[in-house]
């Protein structure tokens, strides 16, 4: 039994096991794979970075098992070009998205789960593809992927369909606990249950031979739609806001946070899967999030500090907007505690896991391995800069070079420098002070991006601006 007759349980029918296949020769050791994502998860939203308020026991206990990196960045400020950034590898100076309107993946596209595919691995994944129906995730290295193909489908956390792909079938799927304005079966729920049945069924003991597998899990939690409404209204909904009922707090706080917590119960079920399955030693698990939080009228900024004290949220450049937590926990090869504050971001996680399948990754990508750093080591292939570019409701840009962070916040804008070092809130525009800084700045804005049809940028958005 395989991925497949994961999402057949998760949907609550019954599925037959399949015979195991022949032993692949000798045996690999190469190690498991589980990459957790949240939609809209902040800097601060987890107790291991600094939350006070809402209750993670789950993800701080990965933390402490595993490395924290206190300077990871989402692929971008918005979610399809993020979500391609990190599957890809490739920033958004040259990723097929970089704004709001989605570009769908093509076929020529190569994902982490082709080339992990590719290396021997059972592949599945669940929950939020957001990334188009051209080449969807079954086409992409997928095995088996039950989920949301577009941005539209997701608003909803109580659907009456989800869209099913494999290498050889697209269809929906029927959830018929929610049929008729029903609300009985939880979208996240399904993707967390999918992703423990696919663990179970590709277990080495099963088929009593050893093959890794990899499982993408893309929960659409703690996102709010803001077409549908504030948190507290139709744009989120949650099973319960326990343990936050009783607090006094606004109906949009109670769900955020109740969103988190649920997202942790998540992550606390699958880690207890691994080690049931005496599998979690040799299993890397990542987690991070798609982009910073969003910003919520009915939402107090102090109530829980979501961006960490960094300035922006969801759409910005700025580091609230992308600076999101990376926690990843390797028993076997990566030191309890560990924290790494080397500036890296979502398209490492191709060439990253690349590595750790024995496997390598396209030549042309922006990603680089950040093995070196994961098992304690010194990290000598680090990134001259890091870029992003954003084209929504305008044209936006930001580079990190050292401790160094340019913004340009809109269409030909002028140059924003800050010192992250010393203003990490980048409250400090010290452009003016540092002329070499900008010109080195300037220098790398010239060769960052390639120009795409999809993306046409102004006279106006040279690198000097206005």
């Amino acid at each position: 039994m395989g991925a497949s007759a994961a999402v057949l349980l998760a949907l609550g029918a019954s599925a037959q096991p399949a015979p195991a296949p022949a032993p692949i020769g000798e045996t690999s050791r190469k190690p498991c794979i589980l990459l957790i994502l949240a939609d809209d998860l902040g800097y601060g939203d987890l107790g291991c970075y600094g939350q006070k308020n809402i209750k993670t026991p789950n993800l701080d206990q990965l933390a402490a098992e595993g490395m924290r990196f206190t300077s990871f960045y989402a692929g971008s400020s918005l979610s399809a070009p993020s979500r391609t950034a990190l599957l890809t590898g490739m920033d958004t100076g040259h990723a097929r998205n970089r704004g709001l309107e989605i570009v769908p993946l093509q076929i020529k596209d190569v994902t982490i789960a082709q080339i992990l595919k590719a290396a021997g691995y059972n592949t599945m994944a669940a929950g939020k593809w957001g990334l188009g129906d051209i080449a969807p995730p079954g086409r992409k290295g997928f095995d088996e992927w039950v989920g949301f193909l577009n941005d539209p489908e997701s608003q909803s956390y109580y659907p009456e369909l989800f869209s099913r792909t494999s290498e050889h079938e697209d269809r929906q799927i029927s959830n018929p606990l929610n049929l008729n304005g029903k609300k009985g079966r939880y979208a996240d729920d399904l993707f967390c249950d999918a992703a423990i049945n696919f663990m179970k069924f590709s277990n080495p003991e099963y088929y009593n031979y050893y093959r890794p597998w990899f499982g993408l899990v893309s929960f659409t939690i703690p996102y709010a739609s803001p077409e549908s409404g504030p948190q507290s209204a139709a744009g989120a909904e949650v099973r319960s806001d326990a343990p936050y009922s009783d607090y006094a707090w606004t109906p949009a706080e109670k769900t955020r946070a109740a969103m988190i917590t649920l997202l942790d119960s998540y992550v606390g079920k699958m880690l207890d899967q691994l080690k049931e399955l005496k599998n979690d030693r040799n299993t890397i698990v990542i987690f991070t999030s798609v982009t910073g939080p969003q910003h919520d009228a009915e939402i107090d900024p102090a109530r829980f500090n979501s961006t960490g004290s960094l300035r922006g949220f969801k759409h910005d450049l700025y580091e609230g907007g992308i600076r999101v937590p990376l926690i990843v926990r390797w028993p076997l090869e990566i030191k309890p505690g560990s924290v790494s504050d080397l500036p890296c971001a979502a398209w490492d996680i191709l060439p990253t896991l690349a590595e750790a399948a024995h496997t390598s990754g396209p030549a042309n990508i922006d990603g680089i391995s950040l093995m070196p750093t994961l098992l304690g080591g010194v990290q000598t292939n680090r990134h001259d800069y890091l870029y992003w570019e954003s084209h929504d409701h305008g044209f936006k840009q930001a580079v990190r070079l050292g401790d160094w962070k340019m913004v340009r916040p809109d269409t030909g804008a002028r140059l924003e420098v800050y010192n992250l070092k010393d203003d990490p809130g980048e409250t400090r525009n010290v452009a003016d002070q540092n002329p070499a800084v900008v010109a080195k700045i300037t220098a790398a804005l010239e060769t960052a991006r390639t120009d795409d049809p999809n993306w046409p940028v102004s006279d106006a958005t040279a690198p000097g601006g206005k």
